[in-house]
């Protein structure tokens, strides 16, 4: 029995000692997750309006009181509250709570997949697409504050983890642009009206910043399936598309963009395969 306990303890031991420096480079981010979440809700309700983001204070949509740091409290405030306004009792909705757990789904899912050296550079490029994609889905508009620097921090992160690939990654993120902005200038001159706004081109760019040309344009044909996917699945389910029906294709370019940055080897591979 002693031997069994002290095998026992002994593999414990050995599982906190391999634990605990993972601990260390996975659990920050995924703690800091919600509070970040917090953060891109501001952005993802301001930004479309132009509204002041850093130097504004968080009032209630509907009374218009102050909020304290006691109801900024990520996750906690919103189940303590039960979701209401702590002045005038009002519902706020779920949003909040939802962007928040959908950044710790970003920290968590990074943190599952990619080596403690690349996790940091992988929330944040989550965060961003999660931001982006959110207000382009409900706006039909990309802001230049997310877009440009997504691109120009995919190339710092690529000067950072692999220095020799930055020109590949730099040609990729004007390629990507160019592409776009291209169809986008055919589609007018050809039409006589916008089928593609210029966000979207920014977009891909900062992309193909961040995953390089090789798999820039896997990240162009999954969005584009991805697109005329969610078109389909509406006109299925009984909503009226038409050529000139507005879908927001940022979305779209998020998804492929994350998933080719975590899993873009093996995608490739199952693509060329396929083909």
């Amino acid at each position: 029995m002693r031997d069994a306990a002290r095998r026992g303890l002994s593999q414990l031991v050995d599982a906190l000692t391999n634990f605990l420096p993972a601990a260390l480079s996975w659990l920050p981010p995924v703690l800091l997750a919600p509070v970040i979440g917090s953060f891109l809700g501001v952005l993802v309700l301001r930004l479309p309006k132009g509204r002041p983001v850093v130097l504004a204070r968080s009032v209630c949509d509907h009374c218009g009181h102050r909020l304290g740091s006691r109801d900024l409290i990520p996750l906690l405030s919103f189940a303590l509250l039960r979701g209401r306004c702590r002045y005038c009792g009002t519902a706020i909705g779920s949003f909040p709570l939802t962007i928040e757990l959908a950044a710790l789904g970003v920290a968590a899912w990074a943190a599952c997949t990619v080596s403690s050296s690349e996790l940091w550079w992988t929330c944040v490029l989550g965060w961003i697409l999660l931001t982006a994609a959110w207000i382009d889905l409900h706006t039909l508009i990309l802001p230049d504050v997310l877009t440009l620097p997504l691109m120009l921090i995919g190339l710092i992160a690529t000067a950072a983890t692999n220095p020799d690939a930055l020109l590949d990654h730099a040609l990729a993120a004007a390629l990507g642009y160019l592409s776009l902005a291209a169809v986008a200038w055919i589609y007018r001159a050809l039409r006589g009206r916008d089928g593609l706004g210029m966000g979207d081109a920014k977009l891909l760019g900062a992309i193909g910043a961040w995953i390089g040309l090789s798999e820039l344009p896997f990240a162009l044909l999954i969005a584009a399936c991805a697109g005329l996917a969610a078109a389909g699945a509406a006109a299925l389910a009984g909503k009226r598309v038409t050529p000139v029906t507005a879908i927001p294709f940022g979305p779209f370019l998020a998804v492929s963009g994350w998933l080719l940055w975590l899993y873009g080897d093996w995608i490739n591979d199952w693509l060329i395969r396929s083909g």
